[in-house]
């Protein structure tokens, strides 16, 4: 069943502060609660308002009680617990995944499936999603996640185990690793086969 607009509510933002800077919740109200269009990471510290507004046309601040729930949780990701998608779900807040191309959206519910503990590549998602010489697609599906953090494309590294692209930065996506189990030395992670998921095993 389609989930109704209301009608001429422009994009609102949330701003919710952490501990590697200011994250922007972009969403629309809807009759059944909030629509989150976008998350966006600090870079550097940097806030990521100013991109938001340039994308999000008329985009107002504004507040909803499960956007408010979200950001608390994300907060509380960032310092150590768990991030996954179920965070948005517990929130009441839905995702605006079919605004997505219909690849991207196999990419991301692909890497939304990777667990807290392991970490994968974007050859062994290509591989998993039947397509193994689209290893590059893949990281620019992941290049462009709208909901980092909920989806988590920091546990995506490239063949050799090194890290990669993060919209947040290669300093965050080691953080988060870190907070995750990893050791992270000279931009690779330390990870065994038994760590990696989408392996040769079936899990």
């Amino acid at each position: 069943m389609s989930r109704s607009v209301v009608v001429a509510q422009p994009p609102r933002y949330t701003l919710c502060p952490t501990p590697f800077g200011e994250l922007v919740l972009v969403w629309r109200e809807e009759a059944e609660g909030a629509l989150l269009q976008r998350l966006y990471l600090p870079r550097d510290g940097a806030s990521p308002l100013p991109r938001a507004q340039a994308e999000h046309a008329g985009c107002v601040a504004g507040e909803h009680p499960g956007i408010g729930l979200l950001g608390a949780a994300l907060v509380r990701g960032l310092r150590g617990g768990p991030l996954t998608l179920a965070l948005a779900q517990e929130s009441g807040v839905a995702l605006d995944l079919p605004a997505c191309p219909a690849f991207q959206q196999r990419v991301l519910l692909a890497e939304a499936a990777v667990p807290r503990g392991y970490v994968t590549t974007y050859g062994r998602l290509a591989a998993h999603l039947g397509a193994p010489q689209a290893a590059r697609a893949v990281g620019a599906a992941l290049a462009h996640n709208p909901f980092p953090l909920l989806i988590p494309c920091h546990r995506a590294l490239r063949g050799d185990l090194s890290l990669g692209g993060f919209q947040g930065g290669l300093a965050m996506k080691a953080a988060l690793l870190t907070m995750e189990g990893y050791t992270v030395v000279a931009g690779r992670v330390l990870a065994n086969e038994a760590q990696l998921w989408y392996g040769a095993q079936v899990r």
